[in-house]
């Protein structure tokens, strides 16, 4: 850890102190007429600037492909994505099936635990065989386990314990709950319980007193582990909860990996909801969206969306319906309308359950609509006897204004505030933990009349909120808001208000058309000025997503990445306050974050991320490395090695500091592993007899890896 701390601040001294390009240099002999440095990007460096902003990171061969083609025809054709080449995308979302349902399945076919709640009181119909029975019999089991299981503890608490004299038994506790759903949320640790025998329910089995299920031992789990993937599926399905609960515990990690080996995606889906429903959603949810931003050909779509889930921010653990509901909240509103109009995304995402949910709109009640006079009626006649309704709530309304539409500074008060709240009562969710969809209800809705930054809206019911919306989105404000986030995200952290008052008249004049404000952006001198190139910190995502597209890496497990993105500060969808993450340097730049950012690079370039791999393919064979031929190849220097890897990785390349510090901190690591190394000469003669590869050439291709992570976490790469 230290080396890779020393690597990191070597890296970054080279980015800071760079000396500044001296352009008034001492002329040797007169000039006919002096040269102008332009302060424009030129040639490839503008290819370079335009893939590193509106890409998640260029490829090897974007280069060249848009050289070809040509930049400005490059960025129409990402403006209008609906006819790309998606294959290898595609390939990869059909690991997640569940992703392409509608809601109401999701619900029902992976059921949260309110539905399942619902289940074991006879509430909800489910099939009485097959998996989503077995599905639905094992969460009944864990949900009533864990209500035993606290019911216990509460009569303990309650009951005077015996002191140590007494003879008392210590006993061991598990982590708290809410540390369980920090560490794997959102999904229920399954509690010890009892067997359930034959014709039992869950429920009267678990106060049956019976002893627990043994574990299984490592026989059995091979007899189920040997099974073809089908008759493997078939087997869990048909155990009882007690008993497929016993078998999950019992599981070393190598054999719950394997208990999914070779199974389709469907089948695979079905293991895991056997396992936890809610899991399963949580996990697809954030692979399928890391895939798109990894292997999509309409990179400008991703980067979009990226941008709106941030904008309109929805938090993952608002409650238990939240990931189902982040599902279609990005695949049927902000992803389609990335590149639309904003007035439209911004009805869509207010019409929105997910929206509605978060910012607790749905609760939100007229005070003195219908709804709210009955229950005040009610609790006269009884006084004290329930809780009245929640009553008007501003949630939504303040973000609406502060950080969707007008922004901050948009000219509105507190009381235009209040005004929105009233105007948006009504707005709500039918039956939330069915997964149903945006209601309006009358009998929640304010009468009458409101007034909003000085506009009047009669009374119109749903409508009142539509033009509402018309109205915000339709402001200068708002176009000078969306302009300068645009700006912050893809030119610089305090951008050139000329560029923003471009940007916002493109948006005034088309109606809010993000393509039109984007092009605006594009073709602006503020975009190519040499200053903007390389002068945007990335965020984790941008980092993590860059890097596995540089290095052409093949992911099949997007868990690593999951984890690499919680530890860098970013996980996915999990911003807790309506600002979202910020753009800017300030949030990103720090010694332990570059860290984490070089411990990355290093473990995906050595192929220690399970389930991604990298081929660093080297442009000799590396079978003739070790042969006493006359032909054999000379083996590749570090120099010469890190001069083939850089076009590769780092695309526009490093500074001369950059790759002095790279291969000083290459040549330190090198001489440690080699002072512990087995002479070369044993080491071939051992590697020939056991018929292995060429030890020179394992030990090549882990010098390569080296290099590539030196190069990935270097400070050129995590700029764009």
């Amino acid at each position: 850890m230290q080396h890779l701390r020393d690597a990191t601040a070597l890296l970054l001294c080279c980015l800071l102190c760079l000396p500044a390009a001296a352009d008034n240099q001492p002329q040797t002999a007169p000039a006919a007429r002096p040269k102008y440095p332009s302060g424009q990007l030129q040639g490839d460096e503008r290819i370079l600037q335009a893939l590193s902003r509106f890409t998640f990171g260029p490829r090897p061969g974007d280069l060249e492909a848009v050289r070809k083609i040509g930049l400005d025809s490059w960025f129409e054709e990402q403006l209008r994505p609906a006819n790309m080449d998606e294959t290898d995308l595609n390939a990869q979302l059909a690991n997640f099936p569940a992703m392409q349902w509608r809601l109401q399945d999701l619900f029902y076919r992976l059921p949260s635990n309110p539905i399942i709640r619902q289940a074991a009181q006879g509430k909800v119909n489910f099939p009485a065989s097959g998996t989503l029975h077995a599905v639905y019999e094992n969460q009944i089991y864990r949900i009533e386990a864990r209500r035993q299981e606290q019911a216990a503890k509460s009569a303990q608490a309650a009951t005077p314990q015996p002191g140590p004299a007494d003879g008392a038994v210590n006993r061991t506790t598990k982590s708290a709950e809410n540390d369980v759903a920090v560490a794997n949320p959102p999904q229920m640790e399954p509690a010890a319980a009892a067997p359930v025998a034959a014709g039992t329910t869950p429920a009267t089995a678990m106060s049956s007193g019976q002893p627990s299920p043994p574990a299984f031992d490592d026989a059995a789990i091979q007899s189920i582990l040997a099974l073809p993937p089908q008759p493997r599926v078939m087997r869990l399905q048909s155990m009882q909860p007690e008993e497929f609960e016993s078998l999950i515990r019992s599981l070393r990690p190598a054999q719950h990996e394997a208990l999914t080996a070779g199974m389709s995606p469907e089948l695979k889906e079905a293991v895991g909801d056997l396992e936890n429903p809610e899991r399963t959603v949580v996990q697809e949810l954030l692979a399928q969206r890391l895939a798109r931003d990894v292997y999509s050909n309409a990179q400008l779509q991703e980067v979009m969306t990226d941008f709106w889930l941030n904008h309109f921010n929805v938090y993952l653990r608002k409650n238990e319906q939240m990931p189902y509901y982040l599902v279609s909240y990005e695949r049927d509103i902000i992803r389609p309308l990335a590149l639309g109009r904003f007035e439209d995304l911004l009805e869509a995402v207010a019409h929105s359950p997910a929206m509605l949910l978060y910012l607790d709109n749905a609760q939100s009640i007229g005070p003195h609509s219908p709804a709210a006079e009955r229950a005040k009626r009610a609790a006269a006649r009884r006084p004290g006897a329930g809780k009245a309704d929640a009553g008007l709530n501003e949630n939504y309304a303040r973000e609406l204004m502060e950080l969707h539409t007008v922004g901050v500074n948009g000219g509105y008060t507190q009381a235009d505030v209040t005004q929105v709240a009233r105007v948006l009562t009504g707005w709500t969710v039918d039956r939330p933990q069915f997964g149903g969809g945006f209601l309006f209800a009358p009998m929640r809705h304010e009468p009458g009349s409101k007034t909003v930054m000085g506009v009047k809206f009669k009374p119109g019911g749903e409508m009142e909120g539509r033009a509402l919306l018309h109205m915000l989105a339709t402001r200068p404000a708002t176009a000078q808001f969306i302009s300068r986030e645009l700006a912050v995200r893809f030119v610089c952290d305090d951008p050139p208000q000329a560029l923003v008052d471009r940007m916002a008249k493109a948006f005034l004049t088309t109606g809010g058309d993000i393509p039109s404000v984007l092009q605006s952006l594009f073709h602006s001198p503020e975009f190519w000025t040499a200053s903007s190139y390389r002068a945007k910190v990335k965020t984790p995502l941008e980092f993590v997503v860059s890097a596995l597209r540089a290095s052409s890496a093949s992911v099949q497990n997007y868990q690593p990445l999951v984890n690499a993105l919680r530890q860098m500060g970013m996980p996915l969808y999990e911003c807790i306050p309506p600002t979202g993450y910020k753009w800017d340097a300030a949030d990103w730049v720090s010694t332990g974050e570059l860290v984490n950012h070089m411990n990355f690079a290093l473990m995906l370039a050595a192929n220690r991320l399970p389930g991604i791999t990298v081929e660093w393919a080297p442009d000799l064979d590396l079978s003739t490395l070790d042969s006493d031929a006359p032909t054999r190849q000379v083996i590749p220097t570090p120099e010469s090695e890190e001069a083939r890897l850089e076009p590769m990785l780092v695309a526009g390349g490093v500074s001369d500091a950059t790759r002095k510090a790279a291969l000083e901190q290459f040549q330190a690591r090198m001489q440690q592993v080699n002072a512990t190394a087995v002479p070369v000469a044993a080491e071939r003669h051992a590697a020939m007899n056991a018929g292995k590869q060429a030890p020179a050439a394992d030990r090549f291709e882990r010098e390569d890896q080296l290099l590539a992570g030196l190069l990935l976490g270097s400070p050129e790469f995590q700029r764009r």
